[in-house]
């Protein structure tokens, strides 16, 4: 099982604190039915990314005109024209773990706006997936 946590802040037992609560909007998901390695090579690729765009490309993914790149459990994965992008040959198209961050992201995005913030300006600023 996975467990990602994006723009992580807020709640005592997160990783990482932000530098201004009332800026930060964060999400999180337990317990994903989908494997940890996919999931954690798709999340940390939007890392700094802006919130839109980080949705965009995750649709592009599904739409499989974008790969997501494999960097670090990149052992058996086959490889791809469109991982050059980032500098890489190998890269993936991971479904469930996409639907899952695009889950998670419109839960950070819905979260943002109950606090008053502008989705348009959110970046991610913290990702983190445990096993």
């Amino acid at each position: 099982y996975s467990f990602c946590t994006l723009l992580n802040f807020g709640m005592p037992n997160y990783s990482r604190k932000p530098m201004v609560t009332a800026k930060a909007a964060h999400a999180k998901v337990a317990d994903l039915r989908c494997h940890f390695k996919n999931t954690f090579e798709t999340a940390n690729v939007i890392q700094g990314m802006k919130l839109r765009k980080a949705q965009q490309y995750y649709r592009q993914v599904l739409a499989k005109t974008r790969c997501v790149p494999f960097r670090r459990y990149a052992g058996k994965v086959g490889r791809t024209a469109q991982a050059k992008e980032w500098g890489l040959t190998k890269g993936r198209w991971p479904r469930k773990s996409v639907i899952a961050m695009i889950s998670l992201l419109k839960n950070a995005e819905a979260n943002a706006i109950q606090k008053g913030l502008a989705p348009k300006k959110m970046t991610v600023a913290h990702v983190q997936v445990d096993q």
